[in-house]
């Protein structure tokens, strides 16, 4: 029976229901590190019995460390220690290395988590990806753009989901940009040439250092653009033909790029582009599974907990490969004007016309503060067996559902 740990900072929603995914493994022996009080776990896991220890900050290595070895003092030796989030994915392997726990190594993880790292080993390789720099002033952000040119794009090095991502498309919205987070010598910002073109994700599940599994979806804007303005409403596609011809190319160049990366059992969420030429550029990649209800899009396209798979990859190491019976997207809810939620107009509607394509749905909640995050205040999930009815009902439901705030 393996002993698993699996690290979240808050019992989030999204965090539980990994850990119950975990939990509902056979023959699991289930213990959570985080930063709630065991009190948050849901009464599914404690009946389980799962163990719990506490820390003030699982990002520390070593606090993170020391209740790693109070549960193997408790529970025996320690057979996989994870999770999902971005941050944590360096001091878990940091902690995995110094107790011999099978996974990925440090080096690996700094090389995801390190963007600047990142690229010049996928551009070593001959891999497309954004020109980029590292740099400890404005001088030097606005030198580097001068060389490829306006737009760029401003991040910090080890960025996750587009925080603290910002668009210039001149030298005052450049040194206004890199004043946001003053970069200086030791804490460098990563500028990057902006891509123009289509953006995409590639999801990959690979079980000793093989790609045996591959996703896609498709944004509409780009993160970005949706980051930029707070008000648009947009959508994630993931469309049925994922072994479609047209994505050879992508398909090719994630595999490689995991490679090089030195990807080994997991999940990967990699962002990428496709040029008005028809070229592709990789913008990053993670080594944890994606955002965006990508997840959940995964889970309704092929009729299965596609969490509890990836739980099953991280324990166990194995993954049956599911046919793709369906396209599926998600419309993200946002505000438009200022103030709290007011109401939601056009539900009705769209419940006529589109109510056979309705999957899953969260409703922004009146009265509420409008959400900082890019998903915004609400979703709705979509799926049909045919990718242009998914794709035609998307954008029929963000041209009728408003938002209103007041």
């Amino acid at each position: 029976m393996p002993t698993v740990v699996f690290v979240a900072p808050i019992l989030s929603e999204n965090a539980s229901r990994m850990i119950e995914a975990v939990a509902s493994l056979p023959d699991v022996r289930l213990a959570v590190i985080t930063q709630d009080p065991a009190e948050k776990l849901s009464p599914q896991l404690l009946a389980k019995g799962a163990a719990h220890w506490r820390v003030d900050d699982v990002l520390d290595a070593w606090q993170l460390s020391w209740a790693a070895d109070e549960l193997a003092k408790r529970l025996g030796p320690i057979d996989r220690l994870f999770g999902a989030y971005e941050q944590l994915q360096v001091p878990l392997a940091e902690v995995r290395e110094r107790m011999g726990i099978t996974g990925m190594g440090a080096a690996v993880a700094r090389r995801f988590r390190d963007k600047s790292e990142m690229k010049d080993a996928l551009r070593a390789a001959g891999l497309p990806c954004a020109k980029h720099a590292l740099v400890e002033s404005a001088d030097e952000a606005v030198a580097f753009a001068r060389r490829v040119g306006f737009p760029v794009v401003v991040k910090p090095p080890a960025g996750a989901g587009a925080i603290a991502t910002f668009r210039a498309d001149d030298e005052a919205s450049l040194r206004g940009a890199i004043a946001k987070a003053p970069p200086r010598a030791g804490h460098p910002a990563l500028v990057e040439e902006f891509i123009t073109g289509d953006e995409f994700s590639l999801e990959t599940i690979s079980i000793g250092g093989c790609a045996v599994w591959h996703s896609l979806t498709h944004y509409y804007p780009t993160p970005l653009e949706v980051l930029r303005n707070p008000w648009i409403q947009w959508c994630v596609l993931l469309p049925r033909e994922v072994d479609d011809a047209r994505y050879d190319d992508i398909r090719q160049a994630g595999s490689r790029a995991l490679e090089v990366l030195g990807m080994d059992t997991g999940l990967s969420h990699m962002e990428w582009f496709r040029r008005a030429d028809g070229t592709i550029a990789i913008s990053e990649v993670a080594a944890r599974p994606p955002g965006a209800q990508i997840t959940t899009l995964n889970s309704r396209a092929h009729d299965i907990d596609f969490v509890r798979a990836w739980a099953g990859v991280m324990v166990f190491g194995t993954f049956e490969r599911p046919a793709r019976k369906y396209a599926v997207g998600a419309a993200f809810l946002r505000g438009q004007g200022s103030g709290r939620i007011r109401h939601v107009h056009g539900l009705d509607q769209i419940g006529r016309e589109l109510g056979s394509l309705v999957m899953d749905v969260k409703l922004p909640s009146i009265g509420h503060v409008p959400a900082a995050s890019y998903e915004g205040d609400g979703y709705v999930i979509l799926r049909h067996p045919e990718t242009a009815v998914v794709m035609q009902a998307l954008q029929r439901l963000i041209s009728v559902v408003r938002v209103e705030l007041g």
